[in-house]
């Protein structure tokens, strides 16, 4: 289906289900989930999603990961206050990623560092960008 849809032209509508369909999602059912600030375009974490938390994420607008570690559901920020509302989703080009283009309340990461990629790797080494909470 993705070779059928490279050629069609922007507006074509397709339905929910197909697509839902086509994702490559992994052994365990899960397709990796990029979350960016939608008005900075600042890349603020990856996590996974499967069918069910996508149907739920589309449905609430409240983003909703699978956790691998906890094996459950993980509605960010049901916890820390911290939450995501969805602004838009997007599938690649091959369907084996999601970019949620997201309002994040608050930090993003665990660390309450604002986004997850604060270690920065050279061919010399490695360094901590921010601060936990201050982000800087």
């Amino acid at each position: 289906m993705f070779k059928q849809w490279e050629a069609a032209p922007a507006g074509t509508e397709l339905s929910l289900t197909e697509v839902l369909d086509q994702i490559q999602f992994n052994e365990a059912g899960l397709v990796p989930a990029i979350a960016q600030q939608h008005d900075s375009g600042e890349v603020l974490m990856l996590a996974w999603m499967n069918r069910d938390s996508i149907i739920e994420t589309l449905q609430t607008g409240q983003v909703c990961y699978w956790s691998r570690s906890r094996q459950t559901y993980w509605r960010k920020g049901e916890s820390s206050g911290h939450r995501q509302r969805l602004c838009e989703m997007r599938l690649d080009c091959d369907g084996d990623a999601v970019l949620l283009l997201v309002d994040q309340q608050g930090p993003a990461c665990h660390t309450d560092r604002r986004d997850c990629f604060y270690v920065s790797l050279s061919a010399n080494g490695a360094r901590i960008l921010t601060d936990p909470a201050s982000g800087r």
